[in-house]
């Protein structure tokens, strides 16, 4: 029996009100338990991260220079817009900084690579690791790794040559780092150049590419063949070594790359990401993005977030995020969000397509809220973006994953993180708001949930929902 009197409106019923909202993490926390894993060391003879920070500084003190100037000193009206974003003048740049205009360019495609700056349309913004920069060593070799990772954006790619050949190396390029890493010293081109050979014939092979018997004279140019890898080669050398990872030097037997230590001990931390997720058990850096998020669902975010680096690490990055996104568009709730949660560790390089997603209506909530934080908004604070309907048909899609992977009693608490002030509120806006999944999540919760008096409401509503009533 319930002591609400024939007269008094649902909205009265205290039982019938809700706390406060709470951040969404409700979908995480219905499959999470606690897994921990000791921190690896990195090999004898790195560097302290304070001298590798040290280093990074060094690379990076031209383009944090720009940052400083054009995100402090100058704001919004410094922009000059081209193919890529607003870049500041580099005639007012070079004045004032006493940088020539290659070096402007050069900087500031590496603060926005590595996250100094934010881009925000024609108004530049500094990013929160430009805050950072001075006094914390872990933004600063993040910012730097970011970079590391963009290298093929740094040093534009030779002329005349087919992108799907550029993918290949960019995609082979991985295993001739871990070769440099292992050989703790420098290694000739050539030796370079018949790895590089044999991996992209790997590849090849991979996916099961049959050569013709005899290519037409028009498409041996466009294939990607063997003949271009040495340019190819010497064009990854160069884009590794304009961002720090290695230094090319001449020698009696011919040229040489070697690691520094900041390439080293970046090359090792990946190495090691991917020998993590190759031991979990569901092998995760083998399967596909699917399996492989469902094999992250019962970690804790720090440990799934290391895992999503390992997968990402051996794949390149516009597969990987075309991949995470198809996953989020199918009907599982939960891999939606885990695919967001793996794309904001891709970061600056997934933002264009993430920025697409905001079309689509199952979509669009995820993505706003990724591109929130991507601009640098407090990730408890990134809901204020959304909409009150996109808030709504949030709760229904991490109402749903709960329903689907999590506990009765999870899915009961999830109602604490509604922005309406009552459930009857809740559920008339659950109801407008079209969610496909409405009607399976209001009976879950009405099963669930231990007071009768909201039980029959919650039921009510589901219902309502499903004969099509008001």
């Amino acid at each position: 029996m319930t002591s609400r009197k024939p007269d008094e409106p649902l909205a009265r019923n205290s039982r019938l009100r809700l706390v406060r909202p709470r951040a969404l993490a409700t979908a995480r926390r219905a499959v999470t338990t606690r897994r921990t894993r000791p921190a690896p060391r990195p090999p004898e003879g790195t560097p302290p991260r304070a001298e590798l920070a040290r280093q990074a500084r060094q690379v990076l003190a031209d383009a944090v220079r720009l940052a400083r100037w054009a995100a402090v000193e100058h704001g919004a009206d410094i922009a000059a817009r081209t193919g890529s974003g607003p870049v500041p003048a580099p005639e007012r740049a070079a004045a004032a900084l006493d940088l020539t205009a290659d070096r402007i360019r050069a900087g500031w495609d590496r603060a926005r690579l590595a996250g100094l700056v934010e881009l925000h349309g024609d108004t530049v913004r500094p990013g929160w690791r430009l805050h950072a920069w001075d006094r914390d060593d872990s933004a600063v070799l993040r910012g730097w790794v970011a970079l590391f990772d963009a290298w093929s954006l740094v040093h534009p790619a030779p002329e005349g040559v087919a992108p799907s050949a550029v993918a290949e190396v960019v995609e082979a390029v991985p295993q001739v780092l871990s070769l440099l890493q292992l050989s703790q010293g420098p290694v000739l081109v050539p030796v370079l150049l018949d790895l590089l050979g044999q991996r992209v014939e790997e590849l090849r092979e991979e996916r099961c590419e049959v050569p013709a018997a005899e290519p037409a004279p028009e498409a041996a140019t466009a294939a990607p063949g063997t003949d271009g890898l040495p340019t190819l080669l010497d064009w990854a050398l160069e884009g590794l070594a304009a961002v720090g990872a290695l230094t090319l030097d001449p020698g009696a037997e011919g040229r040489h790359a070697t690691l520094t230590p900041l390439g080293n001990w970046a090359v090792w931390v990946k190495l090691e990401q991917i020998c993590v997720a190759a031991q979990s058990p569901a092998g995760n850096i083998e399967q596909s993005a699917e399996d492989m998020l469902r094999g992250c669902a019962r970690l804790t975010p720090g440990p799934a977030r290391d895992e999503y680096r390992a997968w990402l690490a051996a794949r390149t990055l516009s597969s990987a995020v075309t991949e995470l996104l198809a996953v989020a568009r199918g009907e599982d709730a939960l891999l939606r969000g885990l695919a967001f949660e793996a794309l904001r560790v891709v970061g600056a390089p997934a933002e264009a397509e993430v920025r697409a997603t905001v079309a689509e209506p199952s979509l669009r909530p995820y993505a706003l809220l990724w591109l929130a934080e991507y601009d640098g908004a407090d990730p408890d604070d990134a809901q204020e973006v959304l909409t009150r309907e996109e808030a709504t048909w949030l709760w229904v899609d991490t109402a749903a994953a709960v329903a689907d992977h999590g506990e009765s009693t999870l899915l009961v608490r999830h109602l604490e993180s509604a922005v309406q002030g009552t459930v009857p509120a809740l559920l008339d806006e659950v109801r407008a708001v079209g969610h496909p999944r409405t009607v399976q999540v209001l009976v879950a919760l009405a099963a669930a949930h231990p007071d009768p008096a909201l039980a029959k409401a919650v039921r009510r509503a589901a219902f309502q929902v499903h004969t099509g009533g008001a």
